[in-house]
């Protein structure tokens, strides 16, 4: 089983859990961060919905994991969706600095 923390109202998964629950199909990844952030360099099969313009109806159906940069963005993301009543996974913790870190693959470019 992957592994999360809760934190507050938002579960934050582990660049690990994330991984594991990713390879499961058990969740649907969102990064938050702007569309050339998001080509530069990315969790691969993420989808791009940028705080800029986010819309928590939006989202696809499904158990949602945002991410972004450091984690600020997608736990701002979060709170819109909470809001909003939008139902969320959760976030990954420490965003994509995290996922890297951990060694983890990055697509560029």
């Amino acid at each position: 089983m992957f592994s999360f923390t809760k934190k507050a109202d938002l579960y934050e998964f582990s660049p690990a859990g994330l991984h594991e629950a990713l390879a499961a199909k058990r969740v649907i990844l969102v990064d938050v961060r702007e569309p050339d952030e998001h080509a530069a360099a990315r969790i691969e099969g993420a989808l791009n919905l940028p705080l800029s313009g986010f819309n928590p109806a939006a989202l696809p159906k499904g158990a949602v994991v945002l991410h972004c940069g450091i984690g600020k963005r997608s736990r701002a993301a979060a709170d819109l969706c909470a809001k909003a009543g939008v139902p969320l996974a959760g976030h990954l913790a420490g965003g994509l600095s995290a996922w890297s870190a951990a060694g983890l693959p990055i697509r560029q470019g």
